[in-house]
């Protein structure tokens, strides 16, 4: 199996991931406010994830640049996509999530099994 699709895969993941972690930092309260979603009692607990989420967009513009050179990376990128969409998908099941979370998760469940596809593939390969 090729390996071309995995550059282009991380280099999506970080640019997606350094989007929506500045949209979060820029614009939080405009977006809770546009969701009906209560933010909460401080913002620093939406600023410090969305840094989060701005370094895991940067780790993956690293693995992009060089997948085999970065491969043992490509298991945090899969813990990080595993842990969202879990949280939420749990909050979900047994309802208390806002809406505007469910979105992100799908799209964290779909990096989630491309990564793992992508490290098997690079796996195969060494």
């Amino acid at each position: 199996m090729s390996i071309k699709w995995i550059k282009p895969l991380f280099l999506v993941a970080g640019i997606y991931d350094l989007v929506l972690g500045f949209a979060s930092i820029v614009a939080a309260p405009q977006i809770f406010r546009l969701a009906g979603v209560t933010p909460p009692n401080h913002w620093g607990y939406v600023y410090f994830p969305a840094l989060l989420v701005v370094l895991f967009g940067i780790m993956f513009l690293r693995i992009a640049a060089d997948p085999v050179r970065r491969l043992e990376l490509i298991h945090y990128g899969m813990g990080l996509k595993a842990a969202y969409c879990g949280v939420v998908f749990w909050f979900d099941i047994i309802g208390n999530v806002p809406s505007l979370w469910i979105p992100f998760a799908w799209a964290d469940l779909g990096f989630f099994v491309l990564f793992f596809l992508a490290w098997r593939s690079l796996t195969r390969k060494a």
